[in-house]
Parts: structure tokens; sequence; C-alpha cells
């Protein structure tokens, strides 16, 4: 059921214990650990715990306005649980992935939610036919997950050496040439953010070090 503010609430005392409620999470802690553990490994550059942890912090600001920010919480915690950075279906297996783990930590509406949530950031678009509390979530979830582009100029530089490692099989000019078509892609949206929360938020942040990387990486090219 959906309490009067809209937010779901249908069931929430299966997943929040009473000696957690002082806790910023929502989800039991000794599952966030499990969790953690997955975004382990030398291959992970940008897409470690560090990302997750990023947007838990944007999550705690602006949970009042989630309509269900149990479901918005777990997809955090997991879209990039199985990240291969040439692999094409690493959504799709972390959606299962988290059907799975997430399974005793939230309502079927909440789990089923995530689930979604995650499946959404192969293409950060929102899917037609959602419900209006729904696709609101997911435009905020999917903007804290964009968040990065707009951040202070030495983190997006390291967010970028982040995910040059990540593809560090791929040579320097494919990388270069590959890595531009995708910020100019970028680049090209009427808007980055799909709430206007984060388009207040991001966009012209974003748009900043967006334009700033494709000069550095057109001069790179040229040298």
């Amino acid at each position: 059921m959906l309490a009067r503010n809209g937010r779901m609430t249908h069931g929430l005392h299966m997943a929040i214990h009473p000696e957690r409620m002082r806790s910023p999470h929502l989800i039991d802690s000794k599952l966030i650990d499990a969790i953690r553990i997955l975004h382990g490994g030398p291959d992970r550059g940008y897409h470690g715990w560090s990302h997750p942890l990023a947007l838990l912090k944007l999550h705690a600001e602006v949970i009042d306005r989630l309509h269900d920010p149990l479901a918005v919480e777990g997809a955090i915690l997991l879209h990039d649980a199985i990240y291969e950075p040439r692999a094409a279906d690493n959504e799709s297996r972390s959606a299962a992935l988290a059907a799975q783990m997430l399974k005793d930590a939230m309502p079927e509406a909440s789990l089923a939610r995530a689930v979604r949530l995650i499946e959404a950031t192969a293409r950060h678009e929102i899917p037609a036919g959602l419900p209006s509390d729904e696709a609101a979530d997911m435009a905020m979830f999917l903007d804290m997950d964009l968040s990065i582009l707009a951040a202070p100029e030495e983190i997006f530089d390291a967010y970028e050496a982040g995910v040059r490692h990540e593809y560090r099989e791929i040579p320097e000019a494919s990388f270069r040439a590959g890595r531009t078509r995708i910020l100019q892609g970028f680049l090209a949206r009427p808007s980055l953010y799909l709430s206007d929360w984060g388009r207040e938020r991001f966009e012209t942040a974003a748009r900043h070090n967006l334009m700033r990387s494709i000069a550095r990486l057109g001069q790179e090219a040229a040298s």
C-alpha cells in the first residue's frame, strides 16, 4: 500500500529491524558487507565500492523525495555488482543477482522495482508504461548514477582515469576515439539528467567536465 505521502510502506518492517533504525542504511549491514565484497578486484577502476558509497550519500540527501527509498537503495548497492567492461549483459546479470540477494531484504513490490531500476542503467532511459511514482524514482536514481560527471575537476579526472584502467587492454588511439564518441553523445542530449533535481544539481558542471575531457582527448590524439 501507499502512505499518504505516496511512499511505499507495505511490509517495510520486514526489511528494517528495530536495532537498525539508527542506521543510515535501510538494508541490513551484514548484507551490505557481502555486497561490498562483490565490488573488489584489480580489474575495477571507477566501478569499485566507492561508486555505490557516493550514490548512497545522495540517496540520504533525497530520501524524503523518493516513493520507494528501499528499492532505490537496493539498486544503488547492486547495479554494478557484476561489471566486466567488455560484456554487454552486466546490467541484466546484476539485476538477476539483486533479485536473489535482496529477496529477503524487502517486500516483493520493492524488489521488483529494484530490479527494474538496475535494468534501466543499460540505456539510462525510463521505459514507457511505468507508474508515475516509479518513473520519478527511476529518474532520480539514474541521475545519481551519472552524478560523477558533475564532480569537481580533480574527482572527475580520477573517474576518467578509473575508466581508462578498466579498458586498459584497448590501444590508446582506439580508446580515445571511442571515449570521445561516448562523451560527445552525452553532450548531444538536450539534457543529461532526467529529473528536475538532477538538472538543477548536476547539468552545468557535467557539461563543463565533458567538454574539458573531449578537448583533452583531442589534444592527446594530436600530440
